[in-house]
């Protein structure tokens, strides 16, 4: 079996960032974020590695036993200064590492020579391989430990020649492997032309400061690994200056966005919300949905289910009121509208033509966000010129493949993204694209990655519950994009409770409704 580190966890933050929230920012705003930082803290850029390294050599230190030999293979720019930094750290503290430093170039960056030097200066030589051919490599045992400091970030063109054989070199084992800041061969923010044998496989990326685009994209997963922010304390002037349509949503942000309840307020205060869902066979959706939405904090639910959902759902869900369709097994008819404050609508729905028809005619008539999920997304991608016409503050909550229905096909995940901008421009809508690290894309093209979450959540039933969330909170008040961030961000929150207790493959959507509102910040 192949090894962990002890104790990993997906964030690991050791100075406390005073930047207003985690933009995911551009590699050239990351160099001018080093720059400014530099000039106005100000800090030698040397002395700014050596912070960066030391917070590499506590995440390092707290997970790996001085009973693995230790691999740093260096390239020879700032990414090959901060491994020497913290191979450095770690010989200090007992470590035993072995320094490959590849030598595809005479030239080196400033601070790389200068913690060679240091190195040298230490009487650690013999530790020190310089790595010119094919015929320099050396084994890696499957129980040591693989640290990549060849590029980092600084990569501007893709890996080929002897270093593609150093990456090859470093993947070709069962070792763990950890890349500094970007996996070398990956770019941070672009799309990298991929030769996936030349791309570090990293089982850990340690990132400095903040998130990079790459990192939030399925298609790079096999490199990234599980990633960690380690803040090195670059200037939060720049940073809060610095213009991004990327960030990453974390509990800092969301918490200060949750209302608080007021001693006076009574059911009105929270809204009064209509679920359409459910169809023969599928009134399960109904219920979880419902469920969520109160769960969510909503004031009053209404839910419009066919007559054959009718006794079910006064018992599985008797705090919801019902609202009964003529026909016994799908929708065909929109209720009165007046009464509620917004929609949801789709969960077990079905594609009967007259439930295409009454959702026409509810996007006709009902003027306020309308939240769209499962058969009412494909209903939508069947009549595409519906689009134009949806309420404002409309969410829409596709899974990739309804997306595709609706937006076209995509050849990468960064096509992807710019298809889910320009979807959300042109029509004027909310669209949480559900995944890892779920996109909430608003209309003005700005993209919120949620940070909570887990595999365990790839399960029937789970997107019905956060429809209910979403249009619980709507009814409640929020905006549309913070209701759709905020009911995102805590419904992986309660996945990851539930995760807890049951583990992930034996997690279903019900446990997901159970964990809602268990909040402990």
């Amino acid at each position: 079996m192949r090894m962990k580190l002890n104790n990993p966890i997906s964030c690991f933050i050791t100075f406390v960032s005073k930047a207003k929230n985690m933009k995911i920012l551009s590699l050239e705003q990351i160099r001018k974020a080093d720059d400014y930082t530099i000039k106005n803290e100000p800090i030698a850029s040397i002395d700014l590695m050596e912070r960066a390294a030391n917070q590499l050599f506590k995440w390092v230190k707290k997970r790996v036993a001085k009973s693995h030999n230790i691999h740093i293979y260096i390239g020879l720019g700032n990414n090959g200064g901060d491994g020497l930094v913290l191979g450095r750290l770690l010989a200090k503290k007992g470590y035993d590492v072995r320094f490959n430093v590849i030598r595809y170039s005479d030239k080196t960056s400033k601070d790389f020579q200068i913690n060679l030097d240091r190195l040298l200066e230490l009487k650690m030589e013999q530790n020190i391989t310089e790595l010119k051919s094919n015929t320099d490599f050396k084994a890696i045992g499957e129980d040591d430990i693989v640290i990549d400091a060849v590029f980092g970030s600084g990569l501007a063109r893709s890996i080929s020649g002897f270093v593609g054989d150093a990456i090859r070199h470093m993947n070709s084992n069962n070792a763990v492997k950890i890349a500094i800041d970007v996996p070398s061969g990956l770019f941070a923010d672009s799309l990298t032309e991929l030769n996936s044998s030349t791309v570090f496989r990293a089982d850990y990326t340690l990132s400095f400061q903040m998130p990079k685009l790459a990192f939030m994209l399925p298609e790079n997963d096999q490199f990234v690994g599980e990633w960690n922010i380690l803040d090195i304390g670059l200037s939060p002037d720049f940073i809060n200056r610095a213009e991004s349509k990327n960030f990453y949503m974390q509990r800092r942000d969301i918490a200060p966005m949750l209302k608080k309840r007021k001693k006076y307020d009574h059911k009105g205060t929270y809204g009064h919300a209509l679920l359409i869902a459910g169809s023969y066979g599928k009134l399960g959706a109904a219920i979880l949905a419902s469920k969520a939405c109160l769960r969510s904090g909503v004031g009053l639910l209404h839910t419009h289910i066919p007559k054959v959902g009718y006794e079910i759902m006064q018992i599985a869900s008797p705090e919801t009121m019902l609202s009964i369709d003529r026909y016994d097994n799908y929708f065909s008819e929109v209720p009165d509208m007046n009464m509620y404050n917004v929609v949801g609508i789709g969960p077990g729905l079905g594609m009967e033509h007259q439930s295409q028809m009454a959702l026409k005619l509810l996007i006709q008539e009902f003027q306020q966000p309308i939240v769209f999920d499962a058969d009412a997304l494909n209903i939508l991608a069947e009549n595409k010129t519906w689009l134009s016409f949806l309420p404002k503050g409309s969410i829409l909550t596709p899974h990739p493949k309804e997306f595709q229905r609706l937006a076209g096909k995509w050849t990468n995940d960064f096509e992807k993204l710019q298809l889910l901008r320009n979807f959300c421009t042109k029509n004027n809508v909310y669209v949480v694209l559900k995944g890892a690290h779920t996109a909430t894309c608003f209309p003005d093209g700005n993209i919120y990655f949620n940070s909570t979450g887990n595999p365990g959540m790839a399960t029937a039933g789970s997107g019905d519950v956060l429809t209910g969330m979403i249009t619980g909170l709507v009814a409640q008040g929020y905006t549309s994009g913070k209701a759709a961030v905020i009911g995102v961000f805590l419904h992986g929150y309660a996945g990851d409770l539930a995760a807890k207790k049951k583990g992930q493959e034996a997690l279903i959507a019900g446990d997901i409704v159970e964990e809602i509102g268990k909040l402990d910040f």
